[in-house]
């Protein structure tokens, strides 16, 4: 090989190894979830890349975001980083906290938010530190005077996150603090509280911001805040503990309250189930009744009415008789019946007669006639007779004339 030769092989295996070298800056690779920005290396000019691609380098300066990232201020180790990065945060009424959770940031979509970015930060963990976190950290502490430590641990716990997201995307709020009269949860005792409110802006329809969120003016959006722990200081944790304590003595107080009230109701409802069961039973048998003596008080009108006709028909019957009897006896002097009783009395005298062992009359009469024992008998007969015929004023003598 010649001299020539060689020294052209010399240059190309350097101009090789340069090319090689330096082949990073000719070229860069954008992924999908990126931002590419090339900074051209003579005049400076930034060139915006928001598509995945191959571009020219040109030896220029190249810088990449995320369009998307997650920010942590989280306490435990295996998220975001091993540091303990919760945010401290004190409430309206003293008790002090450190909130942990995180937040996910959108970078924007335009080359003219992105240039202000690019031109103020330079890259993702500037803009993540110096940005995101300041505005996140501003939020927070804004929040505080907003809530109590225990509206903040029970019943206002969204309203803290939605605080914290609404004023770091739009601006922290305008408020004013006022001296109100309280009980105290604890003690029961009157104090005096100090609360801050949110100014609404009456001609908006809406809070009352006292700035423009950082966030809101280069385009970055964020979403989906979420807590994982609020860890209070131990005297804040021990009024909570008794507060809540305090809180289910009294919501079981209102719980047996309502039970008993509710037993009390059941029992009135039961109670009155009962007397109107018993009522009812009562009507029932009062219907009963009633029906049964309406039944005999129809059966008693019937039977008066029976008995009223049974009256009259006795009544006439009766006077019919009468009638009849006054009538017979007029036309015969009652005739029949006194010779029914004539019989009657001489069949008494003939038995008491014939049944009698001893002397009727006397056995020796003075002056009669012969035989006198058989007339006196006879006569002593025919004088009764005569006496029961005069009694009856019954005529026993046949009438005169052929007819008898």
């Amino acid at each position: 090989m010649n001299k020539s030769t060689r020294i052209f092989a010399i240059l190309a295996v350097f101009i090789g190894v340069v090319l090689f070298a330096v082949s990073g800056m000719l070229f860069e690779r954008s992924k999908a979830e990126e931002v590419l920005v090339i900074q051209a290396p003579i005049t400076g000019k930034l060139n915006f890349y928001f598509e995945a691609g191959l571009y020219w380098q040109g030896f220029g300066s190249a810088t990449k975001y995320k369009k998307e990232s997650p920010y942590w201020f989280s306490s435990h180790e295996d998220q975001g980083g091993t540091a303990d990065q919760s945010i401290a945060i004190r409430f309206n009424d003293g008790g002090r906290a450190r909130i942990s959770g995180s937040v996910r940031w959108k970078l924007p979509s335009d080359e003219k938010n992105m240039r202000k970015i690019h031109t103020n930060f330079g890259n993702q963990i500037a803009v993540e530190q110096e940005l995101v976190r300041t505005v996140i950290e501003k939020s927070v502490y804004m929040t505080g005077p907003l809530l109590s430590s225990k509206e903040s641990y029970a019943e206002k716990r969204n309203s803290l996150i939605s605080y914290i997201e609404d004023q770091a995307s739009r601006g922290v709020y305008q408020t004013r603090t006022k001296e109100v009269k309280g009980a105290d949860p604890l003690s029961g005792k009157e104090k005096t509280f100090s609360v801050t409110e949110v100014i609404v802006d009456t001609t908006k329809g809406s809070y009352a911001r006292q700035d423009k969120s950082p966030l809101e003016e280069y385009g970055i959006r964020i979403y989906n805040l979420s807590l994982n722990k609020i860890k209070y200081d131990q005297q804040v944790e021990d009024q909570i503990t008794q507060q809540q304590h305090a809180i289910m003595d009294v919501q079981t107080a209102i719980a047996s309250a309502k039970k008993a009230e509710q037993n009390a109701i059941k029992a009135e409802k039961e109670g009155e189930a009962a007397a109107a069961e018993a009522k009812w039973k009562q009507e029932v048998i009062k219907a009963r009744l009633v029906t049964e003596a309406e039944q005999k008080r129809e059966v008693s009108k019937l039977n008066m009415e029976a008995a009223e006709y049974y009256k009259k028909e006795q009544i006439l019957i009766g006077e019919g008789d009468a009638a009849r009897k006054k009538l017979a006896m007029q036309a015969d002097g009652a005739l029949e019946k006194k010779i029914e009783a004539y019989i009657s009395v001489n069949k008494m005298y003939a038995e008491a007669i014939k049944g009698y062992k001893g002397n009727w009359v006397p056995s020796v009469v003075m002056g009669g006639d012969n035989g006198g024992t058989t007339n006196s008998s006879q006569n002593l007969i025919n004088l009764l007779m005569a006496k029961t015929a005069k009694e009856l004023s019954l005529d026993l003598s046949l009438p005169k004339g052929g007819n008898q």
